[in-house]
């Protein structure tokens, strides 16, 4: 009962996302997790010595990367797990930091710079600019609140869609072409095998950060500042 009363809001960001899950409403958020899994192929790929030629988002929650060169074991690892990570983090540091409206500016620059380096169609170019700007004023013009609350609903938006599309796209319909089945063409095994993988590591992440985040010591409600 103290763990519900400390943690209310949490537990009712997560319940509405839940309920809103197939509605309109959260596609938007749901093409920016996409947008996440890419940014992290993307990244993956230039840290290991790779060069990205293109990045896009589609507006039926498809995404692609073009790129050459880079470790490919790590760069198609990092799709899922890079996305849910950042998911994470963007919920750790909304609830245990108080810069906000700084890491939310921080989002936007990201957002923009990536549209300009690595986007070319007009569907992506204009969400990640759009959601971009969006960021960027959100986090000059609305107070602390409605900053936290949107890197919260982004972060567990992350978390409940990553472990949802490794299970709908390499588990329940693994004969799609993700990034599950070119990791088992290229690698060896099968695309369920690399899907559950990645799901078990997923929700050892969620509870992880769940366990460690909302213990009873913890202060995962909304800060008043």
């Amino acid at each position: 009962m103290t763990y519900l009363k400390g943690h209310w809001q949490l537990l009712l960001l997560t319940v509405l996302v839940f309920a809103l899950w197939q509605t309109p409403v959260v596609i938007p958020l749901k093409i920016l997790i996409v947008f996440f899994h890419e940014l992290s192929h993307a990244a993956a790929t230039i840290l290991t010595g790779g060069e990205v030629i293109s990045l896009s988002v589609s507006a039926d929650q498809g995404g692609v990367v073009w790129s050459r060169g880079g470790n490919r074991f790590l760069t198609l690892t990092a799709g899922y797990l890079g996305s849910l990570l950042i998911g994470v983090g963007l919920l750790v540091a909304a609830t245990r930091s108080k810069a906000d409206r700084a890491i939310m500016a921080a989002c936007g620059v990201v957002m923009l710079v990536v549209a300009g380096l690595y986007i070319r169609d007009f569907f992506a170019l204009s969400f990640a600019i759009g959601i971009g700007v969006a960021m960027l004023l959100m986090s000059r013009f609305l107070g602390h609140a409605a900053n936290d609350l949107a890197l919260r609903v982004m972060g567990l938006t992350s978390m409940i869609y990553v472990p949802y599309d490794i299970f709908s796209d390499t588990i329940a319909r693994s004969n799609l072409r993700s990034d599950a089945r070119m990791l088992a063409e290229e690698f060896g095994g099968t695309t369920m095998m690399w899907g559950g993988l990645w799901l078990v590591l997923s929700l050892v992440v969620i509870g992880a950060c769940l366990l460690r985040g909302l213990g009873p010591n913890s202060n995962l409600v909304f800060k008043r500042k």
